[in-house]
């Protein structure tokens, strides 16, 4: 679980980031599109071809085209329609798409990791669900797009690897994930972008930090991590995001949290992970 709290520290930089810098004054289809093409020249240098199977590796190509390429076409564009709170808001059903994804795909029912996610959105409305402007539908509706991409793509990878014979390194494989992503990320920036580009060094900065480190590294990490925890953990952590990116936005950027919600849904969501990994002990 150690990957998964480490990618949550460091992606709990980014909806502020993206919030505050990007949205609105850069295209959204070239951010998506720099972020992608940065992660992939990170993770190309490390394939190798003894582990690339055709069907293993179209498939992790297609993982990578939802969770990471669709996925952010969507996200960025909420971003347009809410702001970073309600973006995180809307965020909390990730969870339940996880448990219910990895049980439809392994075709068993685990009440107990339902439950620990119902528990996990509990705690993250508990947070915040407050403040939400009116006009909120659509953004909604587009969140929930970037929420089932997410949960689609992990889930895969974890069930993908997991049925391998032979288990590959996968920082040997991992660069077709993000060849999968780029295979849409180019066509959209291409038929749809806008010549609305960075103006600063701050924002160039910013893109190069969400590639490399947000994108690359935290993308292989999670889902590294993904493939060593249960389904329930791993519904659980999606929800740790959230009061990570709100301690965020309360200690760089000064914005108002309340910090007794804060505590609540906290507590909400460790209960919520104790209620998994108790099932995972008890179930091994």
């Amino acid at each position: 679980m150690n990957y998964l709290i480490g990618v949550t520290l460091l992606w709990s930089f980014s909806f502020s980031l993206i919030g505050v810098y990007l949205a609105g004054q850069v295209d959204a289809y070239f951010s998506v599109l720099t972020r992608i093409a940065l992660a992939t020249l990170v993770f190309l240098p490390f394939l190798r071809r003894r582990w690339l199977r055709p069907a293993l590796a179209g498939k992790l190509m297609a993982l990578g085209a939802i969770q990471l390429g669709i996925m952010y076409l969507f996200y960025y564009h909420s971003f347009l329609l809410l702001t970073v709170p309600e973006v995180l808001v809307f965020t909390i059903f990730t969870p339940i798409y996880v448990t219910l994804l990895h049980d439809l795909l392994e075709r068993r029912f685990n009440l107990a990791y339902l439950w620990g996610a119902l528990l996990a959105v509990a705690g993250a409305a508990v947070i915040r669900f407050d403040g939400l402007t009116e006009s909120y539908a659509l953004g909604f509706l587009v969140v929930q797009g970037a929420n089932l991409c997410f949960a689609m793509g992990q889930v895969g990878y974890k069930v993908l690897l997991a049925r391998e014979a032979e288990q590959p390194p996968q920082l040997a494989i991992f660069g077709c994930f993000y060849l999968g992503a780029l295979v849409i990320a180019l066509p959209a920036w291409w038929l749809l972008g806008k010549p609305q580009y960075p103006n600063s060094g701050l924002q160039w900065g910013i893109l190069l930090w969400l590639g490399v480190g947000a994108s690359g590294l935290g993308y292989f990490l999670w889902n590294k991590g993904a493939t060593l925890v249960s389904s329930g953990v791993l519904a659980i952590m999606n929800n740790a995001l959230i009061p990570a990116g709100l301690l965020v936005n309360l200690l760089i950027w000064g914005k108002d949290t309340d910090l007794t919600r804060l505590a609540i849904g906290g507590v909400l969501m460790l209960a919520s992970l104790k209620v998994c990994q108790h099932r995972k002990v008890t179930s091994s």
